[in-house]
């Protein structure tokens, strides 16, 4: 019994793999694509024994992760627009000053990524954890480790100067 469901559900990917591929490929570029039909087939074989008609299955998961996929662009877009537009229209501040600037960039991307977006874009904890694809809790970790780290410089600085 296994090895014919085995046998049926290698028959249904050799048949419709190609197609299910190519029409994602109509949609998104070949990359993701191949992503997303692979994604589907791995949903359909969870749930195999209850699904009746697996073509069907296929198609409306492939096209709900299509536009999952449109989605997570879209925010990307919007936060680099606001990111670039903040960016050109806010007025030079303190926080422009070079000296802060240049211990930022010092930061490792994995610090410096978020607190870009959250402190110089003005995005909520739970936009940059969309954007950058990272749990809220972690996102925060990253924010207090980079104070921490820019503090602790801070503090260095100040105290060279005195």
């Amino acid at each position: 019994m296994k090895r014919s469901r085995q046998q049926a559900a290698s028959e249904l990917f050799a048949a419709l793999y190609p197609r299910l591929a190519g029409w994602c490929r109509r949609l998104v570029d070949d990359e993701t694509a191949h992503e997303i039909a692979s994604e589907a087939f791995t949903r359909l074989w969870a749930r195999w024994t209850s699904v009746a008609e697996p073509r069907g299955f296929l198609y409306v998961t492939a096209a709900n992760l299509v536009r999952d996929h449109w989605r997570t662009l879209e925010r990307e877009r919007k936060a680099v627009r606001r990111v670039t537009t903040e960016t050109a229209v806010r007025p030079h501040t303190e926080q422009s000053d070079p000296s802060v600037r240049l211990l930022v960039q010092s930061l490792p991307e994995r610090l410096r990524v978020p607190i870009l977006l959250h402190y110089y874009a003005d995005m909520p904890i739970r936009e940059v954890s969309a954007v950058t694809g990272r749990k809220e809790g972690t996102v925060k970790a990253d924010l207090h480790a980079a104070r921490e780290l820019l503090r602790a410089h801070l503090r260095r600085s100040l105290d060279h100067t005195r």
